[in-house]
């Protein structure tokens, strides 16, 4: 005899949805929710609110999610743990094709084209129609989101952050201008990426990145050990006036960049594999004694370069101060400058943007999205080494 499953509950369900302002997209935002409770469940061990001994993790509560389907947009509520991220494995799964049809969506609505030209793109990726008012309705959900993202509450602590400026032409009034764009980005004490501050500044100065740091702790920063940024002294004075306590590594791929711009084009290749070595020592003593020995052997054959070389030095030997961290990724921009060239290959496409709205709201997308991706990847510096690291921090 064949054996008969109770179907009552889809029933149920299925009538609730056919009552729906869109049955097909409320079909979706319930399965999206099933599926979400069952794989953080798996990952917890545990079912929610249970006390079990077998279990890995606990929840923190939700939070919001924009997810771009062809069905429509959800607004997903998406569980959190207390310890690592979480990113739904079918948000993982269709990001690239889905946020791939977003992004050309904005970016055509941000160049200004016409109505029909955007509703042409978005049927060659599989969206019928798409009318002014969505697109409307879009940026303003979008804008939303990015301010949110922008004015989140901070840590009190983190270990790193790490200073860097984009540039982008855009527009004003009639004007193109060039616009300096902060991005902060740190590791917390779990050793993953943060993004802490994206703020457009039309004046580098002392006074408009100390209103940046100070925004800053105004959302909760209190406490920083090591910030790496380049050398203007308009950063590098409000660093020492608002991070208190802080160590200051100047970026050594900046300093070697210097360095090298004082030496002749057909001795710059063998100039630079000596110059790198100051910097793979195992330690500042070390380090210094190497230099005095560039000092001594290039001192009369590049005055300049060895006078740009023992300025920066002391600045640039900093991270050694800092044992427990991987030197590589303490010791410089480079990180966030990897991320500078996947911005400007986004923005490149768009060419000057017609506001810094529209700029921020392309910029913002992609690091809301590149955070999440760090949430739920490998951390960045291991959790364990920033604690032997505060140990050593706290006896010193």
């Amino acid at each position: 005899m064949t054996e008969t499953k109770d179907t009552t509950f889809f029933a149920m369900k299925l009538l609730e949805f056919q009552t729906a302002e869109d049955p097909l997209l409320a079909m979706l935002e319930w399965m999206t929710s099933q599926l979400m409770e069952l794989e953080i469940e798996e990952k917890c061990n545990a079912p929610k609110g249970a006390h079990e001994e077998a279990r890995k993790a606990y929840r923190s509560g939700y939070r919001t999610r924009r997810f771009d389907t062809r069905l429509g947009t959800l607004y997903m509520l998406v569980p959190k743990l207390r310890k690592g991220g979480y990113v739904p494995f079918f948000v993982t799964e269709r990001k690239r094709s889905e946020q791939a049809l977003i992004e050309v969506i904005k970016q055509a609505w941000i160049k200004g084209v016409s109505t029909r030209k955007i509703d042409k793109l978005a049927k060659e990726l599989g969206i019928e129609r798409i009318t002014a008012s969505q697109v409307s309705n879009f940026t303003s959900e979008l804008d939303l989101q990015v301010e949110e993202f922008r004015n989140s509450p901070l840590e009190k602590e983190y270990p790193v952050i790490w200073v860097d400026a984009l540039y982008e032409k855009i527009r004003d009034n009639r004007k193109v201008i060039s616009v300096a764009i902060m991005v902060v980005r740190a590791v917390d004490l779990d050793g993953k990426v943060r993004i802490l501050a994206v703020e457009p500044m039309y004046d580098e100065s002392e006074a408009t990145y100390t209103e940046l740091f100070e925004k800053l702790k105004g959302r909760g920063l209190e406490e920083v050990w090591l910030v790496v940024s380049d050398a203007h002294k308009g950063l590098r004075a409000a660093i020492d006036k608002c991070f208190l306590g802080a160590s200051w590594q100047r970026c050594k791929v900046h300093v070697m960049r210097n360095i090298l711009a004082h030496v002749s084009p057909k001795e710059k290749k063998g100039f630079a594999s000596q110059l790198k070595l100051i910097w793979n020592q195992k330690d500042a003593k070390h380090a210094e004694a190497c230099a005095r020995g560039l000092e001594e052997e290039y001192g009369q054959r590049f005055p300049k370069a060895i006078e740009c070389l023992m300025e920066g030095l002391e600045d640039s030997l900093q991270f050694y101060n800092f044992p427990e961290l991987d030197s590589r990724k303490i010791a410089s921009n480079n990180g966030i400058e990897r991320l500078n060239v996947e911005i400007r290959r986004r923005s490149r496409v768009v060419g000057v943007f017609p506001c810094t709205g529209s700029y921020m709201r392309l910029l913002v997308s992609y690091l809301m999205e590149y955070q999440d991706d760090t949430e739920t990847g490998r951390s960045y510096i291991s959790a364990k080494s920033i604690e032997e690291q505060r140990q050593l921090n706290n006896a010193a």
